[in-house]
């Protein structure tokens, strides 16, 4: 009989996802949270790990900005954000005095904070925990990546927009994940085509098809497009599950389809 893994472990986490993107503004940490959301509308049990130290932003889309965190005798007991306990979230967000506050740390103070989050959190059982990275490649990554490699096989989502600038970031970021032997599930395109608020009309504001050709270039999976919805920005922005709320939004069909490409990969 195996052992038990301990309580603030994730020895036992059968998927961690590591949301990355080549460059800021791509809404990483938005897809990140959509993510999640739809991985427990889905039945799933889903940790969420902010590791974007200086733009902490996901306790505000998932509306527990001003909660706080507290010890126990595994560590930290992150922020559960359903009676359920289905959803979990750790964040520096919650660790600040002010939400206005910033984070001047240099990279070993950053790094010692990451693999605490990984060592002494007490996430309990989960089935995915979903890690928002900061933008590029940097010391955050190095330590997240130092502190999960022993845990379970490290997948990436990686995402970008459709402008030729963020696919040529997104290159790199891929070489990245080859280098740093992550296995990359796959690329999401984000923010394709705007949809106006009054007619729902789709409209490419930027260029189109640029995440899928990267993809097909790349030899990696192409999850899907998710348009830049104002209804879904908005209720993300008040820190409401969208998906539970406003399912008529363009949007959910692509990130639902994104789910069910990730629940249907071998592990």
């Amino acid at each position: 009989m195996e052992a038990a893994a301990e309580p603030g472990s994730l020895a036992g986490v059968p998927h961690v996802i590591l949301v990355l993107s080549g460059k800021g503004g791509v809404g990483k940490s938005t897809i990140s949270t959509e993510l999640a959301l739809a991985l427990r509308h889905a039945g799933k049990k889903v940790g969420i790990l902010d590791v974007d130290l200086c733009g902490p932003s996901v306790p505000r889309m998932l509306g527990a900005q001003g909660r706080a965190v507290h010890q126990c005798a595994a560590g930290w007991v992150p922020v559960f954000l359903d009676q359920e306990q289905t959803l979990a979230l750790m964040s520096v967000g919650f660790l600040l005095e002010r939400p206005d506050e910033a984070v001047v740390w240099r990279g070993p103070k950053k790094s010692a904070l990451i693999k605490q989050f990984v060592s002494d959190v007490a996430w309990g059982p989960l089935d995915y925990l979903v890690v928002d990275t900061p933008p590029g490649t940097s010391d955050e990554h190095t330590a997240a990546l130092e502190a999960l490699r022993p845990y379970s096989p490290l997948d990436a989502l990686v995402v970008t927009t459709p402008q030729a600038v963020s696919v040529g970031d997104v290159r790199r970021e891929l070489t990245f994940c080859r280098k740093a032997g992550l296995r990359v599930v796959g690329l999401v395109e984000n923010m394709s085509g705007f949809v106006c608020p009054h007619c729902a009309e789709c409209t490419s504001v930027f260029s189109r098809g640029g995440g899928e050709e990267l993809a097909r270039l790349a030899g990696v999976p192409f999850l899907g497009s998710v348009p830049l919805d104002p209804e879904l920005t908005r209720r993300l922005d008040e820190g409401r599950d969208f998906i539970s709320e406003f399912p008529g939004s363009p949007a959910f069909p692509a990130l639902r389809a994104i789910v069910q490409k990730l629940l249907s990969r071998p592990s």
